[in-house]
Parts: structure tokens; C-alpha cells; sequence
């Protein structure tokens, strides 16, 4: 893979993680339910963060 694919992929990945911990997605899961015994806005915040790892892995690791 060409070194500005990488780049470009990385930098909207940090826009999309920007997106996701920012206020109108968090606002959504800041209500009092729980998922498996975990506060919704706890359990987004550590899934989105995960995926945000995993797909940055995948972008830096990938050979097109």
C-alpha cells in the first residue's frame, strides 16, 4: 500500500473517532439503561473505542 493511503485512512479514522465520542452520539446512549449490567454510555464508549483499535490495526497492517 502506497504510504498516503495509509495516511489518508488513518486521518479519517481520527475524524471518525472524533465523531463518535463527541456530543450528539454520546448524548444518544447517556440515558439510565444498562447493557449486560453496564451503563449504555459506558459499554458505547469502550465498543466504539475497540472498534476505532481494531479498524486502525487493520489500516496500518494492510498490504494492497
Amino acid at each position: 500500500m502506497k504510504p498516503g493511503h495509509r495516511t489518508a485512512r488513518l486521518v479519517a479514522l481520527a475524524i471518525l473517532g472524533c465523531l463518535l465520542f463527541n456530543y450528539p452520539i454520546l448524548a444518544l446512549f447517556n440515558r439510565p439503561a444498562t447493557i449486560l449490567g453496564i451503563p449504555a454510555l459506558y459499554a458505547w464508549i469502550f465498543v466504539a473505542w475497540t472498534v476505532l483499535i481494531v479498524l486502525m490495526a487493520r489500516a496500518v497492517e494492510r498490504d494492497d
